[in-house]
């Protein structure tokens, strides 16, 4: 099966290739690098042809909901257009547990997002999936000392459950809203960041920020936790730090 990987080079990105390339599957990236862009259309018909789905695991870092909502909306338009042309059978979209529920700027990006795959005119999987247990690194890995993280409650997931995940959706058929998925333990993403900088050897002074009024609120409250039944994640977190110490 030949399936093109929206945001193949980024972290869900890497793990989603590589987990088709494990299956027997051919991967086809779709990202810069690969004189594919997204946000403009550009390259898309050329590397879609002879694909038979997507996986859009595509990705913009920011906190504003302009960005968010003109990255997605653009990105998410340019795909879902040149695989109607390209007689593409199935697009599956990574998304956000919480995020209809939470009114963080991001969020309303993704919004965006599922709202134009479900009126895209081609069969569809949304699977939302917690935030990942790899969320922080790359906040640690920068050279201040301060880090500032903020406080939200979470089932934080292996990126690699969710890679998996997206590539049994993209074999399976479409499945519409797919239930969620989450890791197995609840934790406040500042503990999280506090155990990744002591495993990594980091020294890192980790600072709550509680995000001010509803938001906030609900981030701390259990707004992104799954709701009802959903697909708990495989992988620890104790296993992940285990394999940063090992690193």
């Amino acid at each position: 099966m030949r399936v093109a990987v929206a945001g193949g080079t980024g972290l869900v990105g890497r793990h989603v290739v590589a987990e088709l390339r494990d299956s027997g599957h051919s991967p086809v990236i779709l990202a810069r690098t690969q004189g594919v862009d997204l946000t403009t259309g550009v390259g898309l018909a050329e590397k879609l042809s002879g694909c038979e789905a997507v996986i859009d695991v595509a990705n913009v870092v920011t906190t504003r909901k302009k960005v968010a909502v003109d990255f997605f909306s653009r990105s998410t338009g340019h795909l879902t257009s040149a695989a109607r042309s390209n007689g593409i059978t199935h697009v599956v979209t990574l998304s956000i547990v919480g995020s209809d529920e939470v009114d963080f700027g991001y969020y309303f990006g993704k919004r965006a997002q599922e709202e134009l795959v479900r009126n895209g005119g081609i069969p569809w999987t949304i699977l939302r999936a917690t935030q990942f247990f790899e969320f922080p690194e790359p906040l640690l890995g920068a050279r201040s000392p301060v880090v500032m993280m903020p406080r939200m409650l979470t089932q934080p997931v292996a990126a690699q459950d969710v890679a998996e995940m997206l590539v049994e959706h993209a074999v399976r058929g479409p499945a519409g809203m797919a239930p969620e998925i989450a890791g197995p333990d609840r934790l406040d993403m500042v503990d999280v960041a506090r155990r990744i900088a002591r495993a990594q050897g980091r020294r890192r002074l980790v600072v709550p920020v509680k995000l001010p009024g509803k938001v906030g609120r609900a981030m701390t409250a259990g707004g992104l936790l799954p709701r009802g039944e959903y697909v708990r994640g495989r992988r620890t977190f104790d296993a992940h730090l285990a394999h940063l110490e090992a690193a």
